[in-house]
């Protein structure tokens, strides 16, 4: 899979991680921990065809292994595929199979009336439930989830994906490739993602973009249905000296992006029915050294640490972003500091490694005590989740 930030990326991820993990635990006999896996491997476009014939093997292969003792724990990597934990319960039930499911977002809260209907009835058959972040958490309480099941692991990053981070000289002129880059004493922001409304890009164009100096610029990688709003915003300022549209780039392209860019902007808008789970994409920009100004919002308050890894500002709120980014203008001892903090941060916290350990940890005690450990999750929120010690 291709695509910015998706379902599929973290779940492959998080695939290997595990795989990883059990390789590790066989040249430890202390170490009871086995995986098996059930992949759809597919292109985009032929991934809603596959499905239907996918989910019917995999029952029939999980009710097989159940009844033959073979399996302890099933992790659903979305509530796509946790749809089977619904017809599937009584056989799980019965031959004492624990069942879990990683939750991300618009997973949960796609706002098609049957899909809401089902919801309810999958977290009933359901024995844990692992959100990526307590934004998401709360939207599965919502819908019936209970506080017993739901405990938050974070997404993580694949820290060999992007090369190491190269001196900012050398990463500026590397974006010759992408497009003419700005000079060389400009501060550069990007975002990276499909333009649907939520992402709060043309917002950002419309809003903030013509309260900056000239010479902070601002590139834009992705396309979706925002793009008319995003390019109308530009013309109507007369940004299009300082606002690139990039488009689709590849991954090359948008490694070199992150780590030409200066600052990664994630300006987000609250659209109702459609949750900002995570944001894989902060802490690829994280990876490359890029530290984040991000609208304090939803599952990106997961990722972003104020102060650390970037800074998190009111949602809508121009003035708030502008003050943002000026601290970085002309700034370079700063922004370098800064610049090293997110990578820091972002490779010591969320590693897949790490990230799989926790979800070995939070399986372990699911199988030994029948219930997930209470919610936890290492970014401070707001609004936090109410703990079940």
């Amino acid at each position: 899979m291709a695509n910015l930030g998706g379902m599929q990326r973290v779940a492959l991820k998080l695939h290997d991680a595990l795989t990883d993990k059990a390789r590790e635990a066989e040249q430890s006999p202390s170490d009871s921990f086995h995986y098996d896996s059930l992949l759809l491997r597919s292109s985009w476009r032929w991934v809603h065809v596959r499905t239907p014939f996918f989910l019917a093997g995999t029952a029939a292969r999980l009710v097989r292994a159940a009844r033959r003792d073979e399996v302890d724990v099933v992790l659903f990597s979305s509530m796509v595929t946790a749809a089977l934990a619904a017809p599937l319960q009584g056989v799980f039930r019965r031959h004492g199979v624990r069942t879990a499911a990683i939750v991300h977002g618009l997973d949960v809260t796609t706002p098609f009336p049957p899909y809401q209907w089902f919801v309810p009835k999958v977290f009933e058959a359901l024995d844990a439930v692992f959100p990526v972040s307590r934004a998401t958490a709360r939207a599965c309480l919502q819908r019936s989830a209970s506080t017993n099941q739901v405990h938050v692991v974070p997404n993580g990053i694949d820290t060999d994906r992007f090369d190491a981070p190269q001196g900012r000289a050398a990463a500026r002129e590397a974006l010759e490739d992408i497009h003419s880059p700005p000079p060389a004493d400009a501060l550069l922001l990007c975002s990276v993602g499909r333009q649907v409304k939520r992402k709060g890009t043309a917002w950002f164009v419309d809003q903030v973009m013509p309260t900056l100096p000239s010479d902070v610029h601002y590139w834009i990688a992705g396309d979706g249905p925002q793009d008319e709003a995003i390019q109308a915003a530009i013309d109507r300022h007369d940004l299009g000296g300082r606002v690139r549209r990039l488009g689709r780039i590849s991954n090359e392209a948008l490694a070199r992006l992150y780590r030409g860019a200066d600052l990664f902007v994630m300006p987000n808008i609250p659209v109702e029915d459609d949750l900002e789970g995570f944001g894989i994409v902060l802490l690829e920009a994280g990876q490359c050294a890029t530290p984040a100004v991000a609208a304090r919002l939803e599952g990106i308050q997961d990722v972003i640490t104020d102060g650390v890894n970037g800074h998190l500002v009111e949602p809508q709120d121009p003035a708030a972003f502008r003050d943002a980014i000026l601290q970085y203008r002309q700034a370079p001892d700063a922004l370098a500091e800064a610049a090293q903090r997110a990578l820091t941060h972002t490779v010591e916290t969320f590693s897949w490694p790490s990230v799989a350990n926790l979800y070995v940890s939070a399986l372990r005690t699911l199988y030994e005590s029948g219930t997930p450990p209470a919610p936890s999750v290492s970014a401070p929120v707001e609004d936090p989740l109410p703990s079940t010690t």
